[in-house]
């Protein structure tokens, strides 16, 4: 659902774009937002911009969302690192990292549903 939902706004980009959903307890999408534009292989996750936005939507969950254009869905060991920092700070004022969604123009690769130990 994530990967389709995003796939128009990130597929043949030919920079990475960090974005992060915003949802309530329900896991209703509250909303959505673009939170950096980056260069070829690398995007700026600002982790205190993420939890402010979070708090001020109200978000109970969060699920941040990224693109390779490359090609490639795989994350790299930055990709997992700023996973877990997010996660980490998030759980200090209660909001949850649901997933962390990695999109390549045909495929995708989910934290989630690689049952990735850190979310």
């Amino acid at each position: 659902m994530i990967y389709r939902m995003m796939l128009p706004d990130l597929r043949g980009l030919d920079h990475e774009e960090c974005w992060v959903i915003f949802l309530n307890r329900a896991h209703f999408v509250l909303s959505r937002r673009r939170m950096s534009s980056g260069g070829l292989d690398a995007t700026v996750m600002d982790i205190k911009q993420i939890m402010r936005t979070a708090m001020d939507s109200a978000a109970q969950y969060i699920v941040l969302v990224h693109n390779h254009p490359s090609g490639n869905p795989t994350p790299g060991r930055d990709d997992c690192m700023q996973t877990e920092a997010l996660r980490n700070a998030l759980a200090t004022v209660e909001i949850s990292l649901l997933d962390h969604v990695v999109v390549a123009e045909d495929s995708y690769y989910s934290f989630l549903e690689e049952r990735v130990t850190q979310l």
